[in-house]
C-alpha cells in the first residue's frame, strides 16, 4: 500500500520470508566451502524471533527515495555490516519506526536496534543479516 511520503508499507501477509540478525566478533565463516558449524565459532547473540516483521519493515525500504545502509538489506540475500555500517545505520533506526504496523514489527526495530549499537560499540565486530 502506498502512502502520501512515497513510502510502501508492506502489509503482512506479503512478506513472507524473513531476516534473522547475529552479532559476531569477527567475520563470520559463511561461504558455501565453509560450515555451518564454522560461522557458530563468532556468534555473540542473536535475534530469530522478529525475522518476518523485520523483513516487512525493511521491504517498505525497497522502491523508495531513501538512501542509506539498511536500504541494501533485503530478505532474499545474507548481507554483511561492519562496526561502521552498524554506526551509521543505527542512525536509520529512527526513520524506520513510523513505518511499523503492529507491535511485532515495532519490537523488530528496536532489537534492530540493540544488535546495531552493540556492533557499533565493538571494533572487529560484524552484524549478520541473514534473509531466507
Amino acid at each position: 500500500m502506498d502512502t502520501h511520503d512515497g513510502l510502501r508499507r508492506v502489509p503482512f501477509k506479503e512478506t513472507n520470508m524473513g531476516i534473522e540478525l547475529e552479532l559476531h566478533s569477527e567475520r563470520p565463516a559463511w561461504t558455501e566451502w565453509e560450515t555451518w558449524e564454522t560461522s557458530r565459532a563468532t556468534v555473540l547473540q542473536g535475534s530469530y524471533e522478529h525475522g518476518k516483521a523485520l523483513a516487512q519493515v525493511l521491504a517498505a525500504l525497497l522502491g523508495s527515495n531513501r538512501t542509506g545502509r539498511l536500504c541494501s538489506v533485503t530478505p532474499f540475500d545474507d548481507t554483511l555490516f561492519t562496526e561502521h555500517d552498524a554506526e551509521a545505520a543505527l542512525l536509520e533506526v529512527p526513520g524506520l519506526l513510523p513505518l511499523c504496523l503492529n507491535a511485532s514489527q515495532t519490537a523488530a526495530v528496536h532489537d534492530l536496534a540493540r544488535l546495531l549499537a552493540a556492533c557499533a560499540a565493538m571494533p572487529g565486530s560484524y552484524l549478520w543479516f541473514m534473509g531466507d
